[in-house]
């Protein structure tokens, strides 16, 4: 449902970011948009999705700064599209991070986790799963196959 949604706050460069991460993510689209300039400040509202699921971009001024306490997490089926979203996301000034965060170009958080990293993590041979995490935790980008050799 469009009912719920989360709003991101920007300084500047909200339409382009919007722009590129439906560009990168399946599934996604700017839905609308609308600028104001009522009262002080001019501001532009992006309604958009990543994956179906809905978001907002509200780029209102610098009075809020995005941090790693806000995140989007995307689920990957594999490496190839685990290299590929952490290549176009680190590009151009982003920001490697560990275990598979990053922070790209706009300052917005994301982890890049393959599925089966989760599957991993929430099975039940929690001695495999310890494994995986340690290895995990020596990582920027997931390399999966680490991980899979790791915790066999």
């Amino acid at each position: 449902s469009d009912s719920v949604r989360t709003v991101l706050w920007f300084n500047g460069r909200g339409r382009e970011a919007a722009e590129f991460y439906t560009s990168l993510i399946p599934n996604s689209r700017i839905v609308a948009s609308y600028t104001g300039d009522e009262g002080p400040a001019r501001f532009e509202v992006i309604d958009f999705t990543l994956g179906g699921v809905a978001y907002q971009i509200l780029d209102a001024g610098p009075y809020f700064q995005l941090s790693e306490a806000v995140s989007i997490m995307v689920n990957t089926p594999d490496q190839a599209e685990t290299d590929r979203l952490w290549a176009a996301l680190t590009a151009e000034g982003g920001q490697e991070s560990m275990c598979g965060w990053l922070k790209d170009r706009f300052g917005l958080s994301w982890q890049i986790c393959p599925e089966r990293l989760l599957q991993i993590m929430s099975g039940p041979d929690r001695a495999k799963a310890g494994r995986a995490m340690t290895a995990l935790m020596t990582m920027k980008k997931i390399d999966l196959a680490a991980i899979e050799a790791a915790a066999d």
